[in-house]
């Protein structure tokens, strides 16, 4: 016998390829902070950093922790922060073309859902390079191609835990991809590894 299946609403996306987890709205998983010392080995000390889906403002708290400076932080819809003053604002709005040489990085973890993740790629790269973190498998898909010349340096994380208190790590690894002008030919994109 064969059972109907529900309507599926499509804001019901799930967490991961193979997770049956219904996704979070606007994608809200607040960065742990293991994901945080990868990026930081990447960073010159004291960077300063805009963080256009701050959420919660997790990931600007640990980075000024680290001894970097968070000159704004925005979201579509800001959560109650850690102490941190969130705007709110679209990042694929006009306003970011504002953000040229107000900081040294775009950093944020965006949205992971193609079309937020791929318009947001193309809002930010051409006004400051920006560090995004989001799943490990997406260079190696075709849907990467048209944005892989904008990709200049990858730095893998692993697999993190993105829901407080769970016991289990997330089943997709994850990395940081630095995103800038368009490489110069001949340049490669730059792989960094895991570090124990």
């Amino acid at each position: 016998m064969l059972l109907a299946m529900p309507e599926r609403n499509p804001e019901d996306r799930f967490v991961g390829k193979r997770s049956s987890f219904p996704r979070r709205k606007q994608d809200a998983y607040d960065t742990p902070p293991e994901a945080v010392p990868a990026l930081l080995r990447q960073l010159r000390p004291g960077a300063s950093f805009i963080e256009p889906c701050a959420g919660a403002g997790h990931l600007a708290t640990h980075l000024t922790r680290a001894g970097h400076r968070c000159v704004a932080a925005f979201d579509v819809k800001p959560r109650p922060s850690l102490g941190l003053v969130i705007g709110r604002r679209d990042a694929l709005k006009a306003w970011v073309a504002d953000c040229a040489g107000q900081a040294d990085y775009f950093i944020t973890n965006p949205p992971w859902t193609r079309a937020i993740l791929h318009p947001l790629i193309l809002s930010l790269a051409p006004v400051l390079p920006t560090w995004l973190l989001f799943d490990a498998d997406w260079p190696h898909t075709v849907q990467a191609v048209p944005y892989l010349p904008l990709l200049h340096r990858i730095v893998a994380v692993g697999r993190l835990r993105w829901i407080e208190g769970s016991e289990h790590s997330a089943k997709d690894n994850a990395a940081w991809y630095l995103f800038d002008e368009p490489r110069l030919p001949g340049v490669e994109i730059t792989f960094h590894g895991r570090r124990a």
